[in-house]
């Protein structure tokens, strides 16, 4: 594994329920399971979640439809249902759902065409969240020393 494969983000305790991610370029994402002081907004884990499936694949489909035309509607819509079994909690029945148009013309014929392919090669080999998800990659946890 090089080291340039590598990627990590370190989430932080703000307050009581809130977190804050900064990725290695210093972006930051504010999350929790409490909404704060009053705003009721915010993203969960499992949203954050939903929105890297659904994040991943539409960057994918973005860049190959992208370079014959510049859509007019591009939503993708990420949805699964959360369930607490003998296997603990954990998202059943996650489903992938572009809503994609072009205007007219012959480049915004050729991103309609290949769009079905696109979503396809980005499910099938392209995007590591999907992926990583169907193939069942361990998850390893430590407690580092104080």
């Amino acid at each position: 594994m090089s080291e340039d494969s590598k990627r990590s983000v370190v989430v932080e305790r703000t307050s009581s329920g809130q977190f804050v991610a900064t990725n290695t370029r210093g972006g930051t994402i504010s999350f929790g399971t409490a909404p704060e002081n009053g705003q009721e907004t915010g993203f969960t884990p499992v949203e954050l979640f939903l929105a890297a499936i659904g994040g991943c694949t539409a960057v994918d489909v973005d860049i190959a439809t992208g370079r014959h035309a510049e859509p007019t509607r591009f939503d993708v819509t990420v949805t699964g249902d959360k369930v607490s079994d003998d296997l603990g909690n954990r998202m059943t029945n996650l489903q992938v759902t572009f809503a994609v148009t072009f205007p007219d013309g012959e480049g915004a014929e050729r991103a309609r065409a290949i769009l079905p392919r696109a979503v396809r090669t980005s499910h099938d080999r392209l995007c590591t969240v999907s992926r990583t998800v169907e193939v069942g990659t361990p998850v390893t946890t430590t407690v580092a020393e104080a």
